[in-house]
């Protein structure tokens, strides 16, 4: 039988691409980490990764191993759950982070409701528009609207997270509606700070076109209420503009040759080992909400 913290181990350093970086995801001491991988590796009689103090790659054999590792872990947890039934308890202080829009939209009143129903249970919410490092953070969960995840994280995709273009109808009645990628060029695009290009789809492959405009914020808040105030045209997740579509404070200006390259909303663990009920849970809690604002 294989070890499974080893096994657990590998993956987590193949994600994060350090051995140290693992070991913290699993709350190991280097040195612990160091003896697992080195007893894994005289346990198969092969080598499975290349490693340093700063480095980690995976050997042939290794990238061969992984695959095999992520399954039993999966059914190691799924075990684990099922002995412990989909009614185990949430309690104890569950620590999360998400995006302001996010959590004043979506997280901030399902937190309410979830804390209500679960009593047991502290909630500290940490809003940013920055990428926290969840494992230095001591961070539980953390939900992310981002393009398709890479093999990097750890978490699931929860919904997805479509954009649209919008803007003010004084904006509108101002400057016109762009109608094409194209014509673009000829707006006042509102972006995030250091962002020069907008993505789109529509077709086979992903564009990215370059915008530009006299308004930058590195806040989607902001953003969103420069838009709302006539400054110009915004990309924005359909939940976070719904409200202002149906009050028409905003519209939406749909493209003949394109559409908004689509996000995703994920839920991302420091590690996908003994993940507790109160994140289990209110995972689950907002997976549901997703799918009501769909």
């Amino acid at each position: 039988m294989l070890d499974l913290t080893a096994l657990a181990l590998m993956v987590e350093t193949a994600s994060a691409g350090s051995l140290a970086a693992g070991a913290r995801r699993l709350r190991l001491s280097p040195m612990t980490a160091s003896r697992l991988l080195a007893a894994l590796e005289r346990d198969l009689g092969v080598r499975l990764a290349h490693r340093t103090t700063r480095a980690f790659s995976l050997t042939e054999e290794g990238q061969a191993l992984l695959p095999h590792a992520r399954a039993m872990l999966e059914d190691e947890a799924a075990a684990r759950a099922s002995v412990r039934g989909s009614d185990a308890e949430a309690r104890g202080l569950l620590r999360v982070t998400t995006s302001f829009a996010f959590g004043r939209r979506v997280l901030a009143p399902l937190t309410a409701r979830f804390m209500l129903a679960h009593p047991k249970v502290q909630v500290d919410l940490q809003l940013t528009d920055g990428v926290l490092d969840i494992v230095a953070e001591g961070i539980d969960l953390a939900i992310r609207i981002a393009a398709p995840a890479d093999s990097a994280l750890v978490g699931r995709r929860l919904h997805d997270s479509p954009r649209v273009l919008v803007a003010a109808p004084a904006y509108i009645a101002r400057r016109g509606a762009a109608q094409a990628l194209a014509e673009l060029h000829h707006h006042e695009c509102l972006t995030m700070s250091g962002a020069t290009h907008w993505s789109f789809g529509g077709g086979r492959e992903v564009s990215r076109v370059r915008v530009a405009g006299r308004f930058t914020a590195n806040s989607i808040d902001a953003l969103h209420a420069a838009c709302r105030g006539g400054l110009g045209i915004a990309m924005l997740s359909l939940w976070n503009v719904g409200p202002d579509l149906e009050a028409g404070t905003l519209a939406v200006l749909p493209l003949a040759d394109a559409v908004p390259e689509p996000l995703g909303i994920w839920a991302v663990y420091p590690t996908r080992r003994m993940v507790p009920a109160k994140v289990r849970l209110f995972v689950e809690a907002l997976a549901a909400e997703l799918k009501t604002m769909a």
